[in-house]
Order: C-alpha cells, then sequence, then structure tokens
C-alpha cells in the first residue's frame, strides 16, 4: 500500500477486500443462459510479444519466457493492475494458437487459484468489471477441452465477482471506472444462470450515468478524447448485450451513444486516431472505426466546438484545436495546460502534434506533458496558461489540479477566402502578465496551406498597467515568449533557406515548408513524444519562434505549406515494416 494515499483511498480499499472475501461464500451460477458473442478485439502483435515472453503492461517491459504471468516481478502497481484487468486477454485471442491458448487457459486458472478468494490487488470495482467483460467474452476459448472441475471452479470465480460487482460498483470512482463496473455487472448478469436479478439495477445505475457524467453535447467535463472514446466502446457493448438478451438499454443510455458518436468524429484525425490532449492518446488502432460502426449513429461533425475542440478538415489535411476552458476541480486531475493548441495531420501522416501524457513514465514526465511548452501553441517562459497545484488533503499526495485556469476562451469560425478561418483567444496571462493571447487559423480548401497568426496584447487600461509593471522587472528586456511545433517522431525536419525557414519530409514523401513573420528566431530543437504503450519517451523534434513582447500588441505570423512538388493526391500504403507507396 503507498504511503501517499488518502484515508478515504485506504477505507475504500479495506471495503473492496472486506466485500471480495465474504461475497466468495455465496452460491454461484453453473452455467451461461446463453452463449456469449465476443466484442473484445486485442492486437496480434501484442499477442504474439506475450506468448514469447515478453510483456510489456503500463510503459515497462518484463522479459521472462516460460514464466506464469503471476510469477512475473512486478516493476509497478500500474504494471500489475494492467495484468488483474485481463485485456491481454484479447491480444492472446487475436493470436488464437495452441501456444496462445494454453496460456489464457492456465494463466486464467491460476488466477483464481490465488486470487479468487478476494486476495491480491484486482479487487476493485473498475478492474473486477473489465476482467469479466473478457472472461465472459473468451469463455469459449478458456473453457474449450477442460475438465469439469475447471469449469466448475470458472463458474464459481465469475459468480463471486458479479455478488461483488453488484455490492461495490458504487465505489468506483465516477467517469470511465464506474462505466466498467457497470458495463462488467450488466456482462455477468445477462450471461451467468441466476444471476439477471443484478441486470435492472445496473441498467438503471448505466443510465444514470450517463445523464451524470456526458453532457447534453456528447461531451466529458474532463475532456479527454479517448476517454470519451473508452466509454463510448463500453455503452455499445452493453447496448448490444441488452439487445441480444431481449432487453432495452435505457433512454439516458441510448441518447448517450446517439450524442457522442458525432462528437468522436470531430475529434478523429484524418489517419483515424483520435486528437491528444487533456491526458488521451490516439486510442487503440481501430478501435474509434469499430465504435463508430457498432453505434451505427449517422451523420458529420458540427462546425462549432465538440466538448470544447474545433476541428477543421479540408483536402487531405486535418486540423483539431483546443478552443475551450480546461477542465478544472477533480475533472482536472490529468488535464494539460493546452489551451488554443492544436495538432495537424495530413493524410495518414500527423505532422504538428502535442507531446501527450508523461503519466506511464513517472511523476516528473507526468507534470512536464501537462506543461504548456508541451503543446503545439504560444506560451509565455517560465509560465503555463493554467497551472498545476496540490489536489488537497482529501486527495492521494501526488494528485493535482488545474488552477488560475482561462476563464474566457473566444471562439469564432467563419468560411472567407476559398477556405475556412478561426479566431480563438484566452485570457490565460492577463492575471500573470496583463496579455490575451490569440490566435488566427486558416486553411484553403484544397488543404495545402494553413496560415497562422499568433498576437498578444495588452487590451484594458488594467491589462497594460499590469504589462508595465512586468516590462520593467525585465529590465526594459521584454516579456519572453515561445510559439511552438512540436513534430510527429516520423518527421524528418531541416533548417532551410539560412535558417528562415524549416522543412519537413513526411513518411508519405509529403514536404511541408514552415515560414514566419515578426520580431522572433526560429531554431530547430529536441522534443518528445509521449505514449503509454512505449518503454520511454521517444524522441523527435519542435520548431520553435521565439521573441520577447516589448509593446501592448506583438504579432507574429507564419505558414505551413506543402511544396508545390507534393502530388494533390498520396495513396499512402506504408506501414512501419514495408515501404510501398503510390501517388497521383
Amino acid at each position: 500500500m503507498a504511503n501517499n494515499e488518502s484515508w478515504s483511498t485506504k477505507y475504500k480499499r479495506f471495503l473492496n477486500r472486506w466485500h471480495a472475501r465474504w461475497t466468495g461464500f455465496s452460491r454461484g451460477a453453473t452455467a451461461f443462459t446463453s452463449t456469449p458473442e465476443p466484442r473484445t478485439i486485442g492486437s496480434f502483435a501484442r499477442g504474439r510479444q506475450i506468448t514469447g515472453g515478453n510483456f510489456l503492461f503500463a510503459g515497462f517491459l518484463v522479459q521472462a519466457p516460460g514464466t506464469p504471468i503471476w510469477d512475473l516481478p512486478m516493476p509497478d502497481e500500474g504494471f500489475e493492475t494492467e495484468l488483474h484487468g485481463f485485456t491481454w486477454l484479447d491480444d492472446l485471442a487475436a493470436v488464437g494458437d495452441g501456444h496462445a491458448i494454453k496460456r489464457a487457459q492456465s494463466w486464467t486458472h491460476e488466477w483464481i487459484e490465488r486470487f479468487s478468494s478476494g486476495h491480491g490487488p484486482g479487487w476493485t470495482p473498475d478492474l473486477t468489471g473489465r476482467r469479466l467483460i473478457r472472461w465472459i467474452n473468451h469463455s469459449i476459448l478458456l473453457l474449450n477441452g477442460q475438465d469439469a472441475e475447471v469449469s466448475k471452479a470458472f463458474f464459481k470465480a465469475l459468480s463471486h465477482q458479479t455478488i461483488f460487482l453488484s455490492k461495490r460498483w458504487k465505489a468506483a470512482s465516477p467517469g470511465l471506472p464506474r462505466f466498467e463496473a457497470l458495463t462488467g455487472l450488466i456482462y455477468s448478469g445477462l450471461a451467468l444462470e441466476g444471476m439477471d436479478t443484478h441486470v435492472g439495477t445496473a441498467v438503471r445505475a448505466l443510465a444514470r450515468e450517463c445523464e451524470v457524467e456526458i453532457d447534453s453535447e456528447g461531451g466529458l467535463l474532463t475532456r479527454n478524447p479517448e476517454e470519451l472514446l473508452e466509454i463510448f466502446t463500453l455503452l455499445n457493448w452493453a447496448a448490444d448485450a441488452l439487445k441480444d438478451a431481449g432487453r432495452m438499454p435505457g433512454e439516458a443510455h441510448l441518447n448517450a451513444i446517439a450524442t457522442v458518436a458525432p462528437v468522436l468524429r470531430a475529434l478523429r484525425h484524418a489517419d483515424g486516431g483520435l486528437a491528444r490532449f487533456h491526458g488521451g492518446g490516439r486510442g487503440m488502432e481501430g478501435r474509434l472505426d469499430r465504435a463508430l460502426a457498432t453505434a451505427g449513429i449517422r451523420g458529420t461533425p458540427n462546425h462549432d466546438r465538440s466538448m470544447g475542440f474545433a476541428r477543421i478538415a479540408h483536402g487531405r489535411t486535418s486540423i483539431i484545436v483546443d478552443a475551450a476552458p480546461p477542465p478544472t476541480g477533480k475533472a482536472s486531475a490529468n488535464a494539460h495546460a493546452s489551451t488554443l493548441a492544436f495538432e495537424l495531420t495530413s493524410g495518414r501522416r500527423p505532422l504538428i502534434v502535442n507531446c501527450g501524457s508523461g503519466a506511464t513514465f513517472g511523476r516528473s514526465w507526468r507534470r512536464a506533458g501537462r506543461a504548456t511548452p508541451s503543446h503545439s501553441t504560444l506560451g509565455i517562459e517560465g509560465f503555463s496558461s493554467s497551472r498545476l497545484a496540490p489536489a488537497g488533503k482529501h486527495a492521494d499526495a501526488d494528485a493535482e489540479f488545474l488552477v488560475d485556469t482561462p476563464t474566457e476562451v473566444g471562439f469564432e469560425r467563419t468560411e472567407v477566402e476559398a477556405g475556412t478561418r478561426l479566431v480563438v483567444g484566452h485570457d490565460g496571462y492577463v492575471a500573470t502578465h496583463g496579455l490575451t493571447h490569440i490566435r488566427t487559423l486558416h486553411i484553403g480548401f484544397d488543404g495545402r496551406e494553413l496560415r497562422g497568426e499568433d498576437v498578444l496584447l495588452a487590451r484594458a487600461d488594467a491589462d497594460k498597467r499590469r504589462f508595465d509593471l512586468m516590462f520593467d522587472k525585465s529590465r526594459m528586456k521584454g516579456i519572453p515568449y515561445s510559439i511552438r511545433f512540436h513534430l510527429h517522431p516520423h518527421v524528418d525536419a531541416t533548417l532551410d533557406m539560412n535558417g528562415t525557414a524549416v522543412s519537413m519530409v513526411l513518411k508519405s514523401s509529403e514536404i511541408w515548408v514552415l515560414r514566419f513573420e515578426g520580431p522572433v528566431n526560429l531554431d530547430l530543437e529536441s522534443s518528445v513524444y509521449l505514449e503509454k504503450s512505449r518503454l520511454s519517451p521517444r524522441a523527435t523534434k519542435q520548431v520553435v519562434l521565439s521573441g520577447a513582447a516589448v509593446e501592448y500588441a506583438t504579432r507574429v505570423s507564419w505558414s505551413l505549406a506543402k511544396t508545390q512538388d507534393t502530388p494533390t493526391a498520396v495513396r499512402d500504403y506504408q506501414t512501419e515494416g514495408s515501404k510501398e507507396l503510390a501517388v497521383d
């Protein structure tokens, strides 16, 4: 148990263990009421890694060929948590050969022998829900060829966990953990003989969570795109399971699916990945497309903001901008100071990105990833547009919320000059420096050029007095700022035109060039790309335009444009292991 846990966390853990042990005496089911249909799909490559003894979870790699999964050295609590969630069953099922099936069966049976009596770290409502979904989805694989005693133990463990969930789902944290717990309870209640008495309660509770956690426009308070996708996926699974059993999901449940689908379409780049904001990643490959197809909700993203993000897609280019105030309070536990940051993708190739979440690489990386300099936007040196502060005495010691956030974030979208123009602005630096950041983005309908302008402006008299004070403190040197453009690791960038431009080559062979006008210096610096599926941060580059504000209005113009010899259409088939490419 971590020493920095709050009292409430310790008490919740105690109650989970108590219920996990006492519910084990309940009478268990002995069969399924119907043959479950698998809905979770894993990664063949990850399944091959696991069968080869390479276990990569929560940013840690343990290489232990021939070692049972529960005998592995546990390098981190997050690593062990992922093991007890059993999502690796999806990956082994994706492989599906004799070696993968043998490991899935033996490791599941070993979990039952070691932990089903209520021991171990896997007895939390969200992990139990996650585990139940996988066990039920892959039950045919897990029970194929097993003797009666193994089957009996399997059903007893399923029943034990179902009853535990019926007692403890309320203890799951609001948001994704509670959606996991309730979806697991619905799954097991529908699938297991004699457990259907729990379904009605879970269905009503899930509908209430939809009303509370998902707003009328289909967004979350956390503004985390990947979290929204995970919840949307769970809602789809629960709805399909209920319909297959001849039951109807709650009205709020169905409304949530209908309102979330267009939001996720608005948060999707041209390559199918999600925008990486507020602690979220690109999402598991293919999951977004499968979730949208399963929901069957048609329609296109609206032209206003979706969960606070603005999207422009012209030609092969998509741009997604953080155009709303960041989350606050508990919803900001994983949020970033990313106001007005943008990402740009051309075809299947990301070009401009944010660094991403460093949560799996330790506290220092996590804090760094949340700061404004880790995002593709303007920041005043030494300051973020929102600040991090301890969450309070009732939270765990490492928890930090966003404070001093922008309160006003302006937004205007117009179709002009054969393209689309966005004008966005925020007041995150008014209190500290008297400066409002205003960003204008204009992209043509062919998607070949993005023109941008960043302005630092002291607007009101009080703002000008604050600016004058900070200017005096700088000994008349001005207020230093930087405009950052973080590049994807696959982008090959070089300084060009005697250091006045940057050429960027994508793996599709597209060439983009960044140019600028204004009182700034251009540099090509080191950066990182943070992904939870990696062992360490990936090295990459960032373009930095740096200067100092010495007047009430400072203006920098820049452009990102494809070179003239780049084809309008590029059929990009290239993957990590191939170089297949065609152009039109």
